[in-house]
């Protein structure tokens, strides 16, 4: 989960320089947060990216970004809930950029915080429709693209890489039915790493734990209006910081590093893994 704070998010210090030149990224909720830091990591390391976001936010965060690297950086919107708003964002990729060589799928987050029995059914069809959907859907979506990277010279040669950011709120509280969407985020990098190796495409993760980021300029949902629920949010906020063997959140910057890292040739015997990144807690 995310914390907000004041002012701007982390400036980030270290850089690889070319780590990402002449690749095609794809990052979705990139708008805001994680994925607009892991956006303009990889511009500054010489990748061209594609930001998607629901939020038309997306396209002046990109001009934020543009010049910033070697490569070009290009954005959209889509509602990724849908496959067909997946496969527009993939379609805006190979349009611009004529491949895909990475995507990252970063959408996803707690609406509510709340003990289980306090969710009606329809919070919890819009928690996995948030959570779940974007990463399952981006995923079939862009396939197709990263198989047809055909580089067949070299056995080991990588033609694509799958990055799903997950979360540690799989072992948390108040969160049932994000953490089942976040469960079946980890099943997926399980599963598809298996049928995706044979055709040199990694597929893995990332798990943050609690970070730390500016206020959101596009809320998930509610915030918590009385006592009660602001009594909800806090027992999670505690229980994060708790289950942490470090006690604090992460920054915006130590959870991009490994993202990328991951996302990264440097990773490249890497795949069917979920990295936790939450200061010790493992989920």
């Amino acid at each position: 989960m995310t914390m907000p704070v004041g002012g701007a998010a982390d400036e980030q210090g270290i850089f690889t320089p070319q780590r990402f030149k002449d690749q095609v990224v794809i990052v979705t909720g990139a708008a805001q947060g994680i994925g607009f830091a892991v956006a303009q990591r990889i511009a500054r390391e010489d990748g061209t990216v594609v930001m998607v976001d629901r939020a038309e936010l997306v396209h002046d965060k990109a001009k934020e970004l543009a010049g910033t690297g070697a490569g070009e950086v290009y954005s959209t919107t889509a509602d990724l809930e849908t496959f067909a708003g997946a496969q527009s964002a993939v379609d805006f990729a190979l349009e611009k950029a004529g491949s895909v060589d990475v995507l990252i799928n970063n959408v996803g987050g707690t609406i509510w915080a709340k003990p289980y029995e306090h969710y009606t059914p329809e919070e919890i069809e819009k928690e996995i429709n948030r959570s779940l959907f974007p990463t399952l859907w981006m995923c079939r979506a862009v396939l197709p693209a990263l198989i047809g990277n055909s580089s067949k010279e070299d056995s080991r040669s990588e033609q694509g890489v799958i990055v799903n950011v997950s979360s540690t709120a799989t072992g948390g509280i108040n969160r049932v039915p994000y953490a089942a969407a976040k469960g079946g985020v980890n099943a997926i990098v399980s599963a598809l790493a298996h049928e995706a190796a044979h055709h040199n495409v990694r597929v893995v993760a990332a798990a943050p734990g609690g970070t730390l980021a500016p206020a959101r300029a596009v809320q998930r949902g509610p915030l918590p209006d009385d006592e009660q629920e602001k009594a909800w949010y806090q027992q999670i906020v505690d229980q994060t910081v708790d289950s942490s063997l470090m006690k604090r959140y992460g920054t915006l910057d130590e959870q991009t590093a490994p993202i990328c890292f991951l996302a990264s040739k440097e990773a490249s015997y890497i795949t069917g893994s979920v990295l936790p990144v939450s200061g010790g807690d493992q989920g």
